[in-house]
């Protein structure tokens, strides 16, 4: 237990810069991928509370990549942008697997930003 601390304490010491460099590292050393799984939205309840839940205003969108355009490389710079984190590879992943979620949870300021750079780079975004 003793080193799992030490090992705890001495990653705690490193920078934004160096931990991304470790997880690229362990990355290519085991072969995985530490990208976030896609959650599928689960449909919500059939009729009833139709009339309550439209008087609540939504807070939170999901920004959906529908379509990466005619220009991907564009819209890979983009993806890159709006996901922290995101490496080349898996920025055109996400592209080219689209329909794909790029933001979770966002303001809907947030999420008309993202949609419009998105949009600026060819490719198709929804808004849910």
């Amino acid at each position: 237990m003793a080193d799992l601390n030490k090992i705890v304490d001495e990653l705690s010491g490193l920078t934004i810069l160096e931990v991304a460099e470790l997880v690229k590292t362990l990355e290519t050393k085991w072969g995985v991928s530490a990208a976030a799984p896609v959650a599928v939205a689960a449909a919500g309840p059939a009729g009833g509370g139709g009339a309550a839940a439209a008087a609540v205003e939504k807070t939170e969108f999901d920004v959906i990549l529908v379509d990466g355009g005619a220009n991907k490389i564009n819209a890979i710079k983009e993806v890159r942008a709006v996901v922290p984190g995101l490496g080349l590879a898996e920025a055109k992943k996400l592209v080219e697997s689209a329909p794909q979620p790029l933001k979770q949870g966002a303001t809907k300021e947030e999420a008309e930003e993202i949609k419009k750079k998105m949009e600026a780079a060819g490719a198709k975004v929804e808004i849910k």
